[in-house]
């Protein structure tokens, strides 16, 4: 098993020093479900949701969040990030809505919190726009999909559609 990086000898949380490494293209992919009566969500797809454009909003509070992971989450780093994109997709067989988010850069650190950070932003967006018309909506599951780049190589997860 792997070392965790974010502790140093004495124990202690800190911010990994990347300097040294080399850069590379680096791009994750995350994915999030927001999970609801089909009521709900054939009034987002319908686009008859009172406050606007609920995938909009949500596609934004995603791209946004992954820009901002770095002040979120201690001790990730600032990042130069050169591409962001978050999809949301309508599954009426399921009565959900699955957001999928990708991150990339050439860097000298990975971007996975930022695709799972994007994808989980999207999906509380969706939850805080809906929840006067639903409360009992469920997020989840929230996870990586794939990375490539970097030290320790690439991954992809093994239910991965």
């Amino acid at each position: 098993m792997s070392q965790l990086t974010h502790i140093n000898a004495a124990g202690d949380a800190h911010m990994v020093d990347v300097s040294a490494k080399t850069d590379t293209v680096r791009e994750a992919r995350a994915e999030a479900f927001v999970t609801m009566k089909a009521e709900t969500l054939a009034m987002i797809v319908d686009g008859q949701h009172h406050k606007g454009d609920v995938f909009a909003t949500a596609r934004i509070a995603g791209i946004q969040a992954a820009k901002r992971t770095w002040e979120l989450i201690p001790l990730c780093h600032p990042l130069l990030l050169s591409k962001v994109e978050v999809q949301l997709e309508a599954e009426t067989a399921h009565s959900r809505v699955r957001i999928t988010a990708v991150c990339r850069l050439t860097g000298k650190t990975g971007v996975e919190m930022e695709a799972l950070t994007a994808a989980s932003v999207a999906a509380l967006t969706i939850y805080d726009m809906c929840k006067a018309v639903q409360k009992d909506m469920v997020i989840g599951p929230v996870r990586l999909l794939e990375k490539s780049g970097g030290k320790s190589g690439d991954f992809r997860s093994e239910s991965h559609d």
